[in-house]
């Protein structure tokens, strides 16, 4: 088990946002985290991540409560959002800096892009400009290519089909496909029910912090899917 949830509860203003009793992801699986605003999907995460503490109960990251020890941060990238770039930088400059951190020279980080241009067109490495200045969209880009780069064995991200083009989302689809190699484990939030079903093999339904379905995925997935949100 890779991840294990217990009795985990984050409560805000008197409401409960996160209420999961018992959750657990097997290694090698991609799962998507699929509900509406408001559901707990980002407050999930960032507790995942140690971003914020619940009230209650403990997530396990290879059986050790991620909340006590550090241990799980050199096996786990993450892109939640544009918070997780530093803004002033250009790319090219961000891309060396997180490649620093996991003992990569400049060369290292070159060959590494270099399996992302059709991903990025030509549109991130030499512009001239800084990431704060780029579209969401391609920020996004930035963000999971460098959360990529350390070769993790747990990725957490959140909406990364959002503010992406037709395009560069089946593009990443592919990407993301080509990762399931079966040691990495995949979390993806989204609100395109066509696009986690399309690359997750399971799906977790969230309904005001609670898992209301744990499916894994199949030919009606989706259209099970379609009708739960249709009501």
């Amino acid at each position: 088990m890779i991840i294990e949830i217990n009795n985990l509860k984050k409560i805000y203003a008197g409401r409960t946002v996160v209420d999961i009793e018992k959750l657990s992801i097997n290694p090698g699986e991609t799962v998507g985290v699929v509900g509406n605003n408001g559901a707990g999907k980002t407050t999930l995460f960032r507790m995942l991540l140690d971003l914020i503490r619940p009230d209650s109960g403990e997530i396990l990251s290879k059986g050790i409560n991620v909340a006590s020890d550090d241990q799980w941060k050199s096996y786990t990238a993450s892109y939640l959002d544009e918070g997780f770039l530093i803004d002033y930088l250009t790319p090219e400059e961000y891309f060396v800096f997180v490649g620093s951190l996991h003992q990569l020279s400049v060369k290292d980080v070159t060959a590494y892009l270099s399996q992302y241009q059709d991903f990025f067109n030509g549109e991130i490495l030499e512009r001239g400009k800084y990431i704060r200045d780029f579209s969401k969209g391609n920020q996004n880009k930035i963000g999971i290519s460098a959360a990529l780069m350390q070769d993790p064995e747990l990725l957490i991200l959140d909406e990364p089909f959002a503010n992406l083009d037709p395009t560069t989302q089946m593009r990443l689809i592919t990407h993301l496909k080509s990762l399931k190699s079966g040691k990495l484990t995949t979390l993806i939030s989204s609100h395109d029910l066509n696009h986690v079903t399309d690359v997750c093999d399971r799906i977790i339904l969230f309904e005001k912090g609670k898992v209301i379905k744990d499916l894994y995925t199949n030919e009606n997935t989706l259209k099970e899917l379609e009708e739960y949100f249709s009501h």
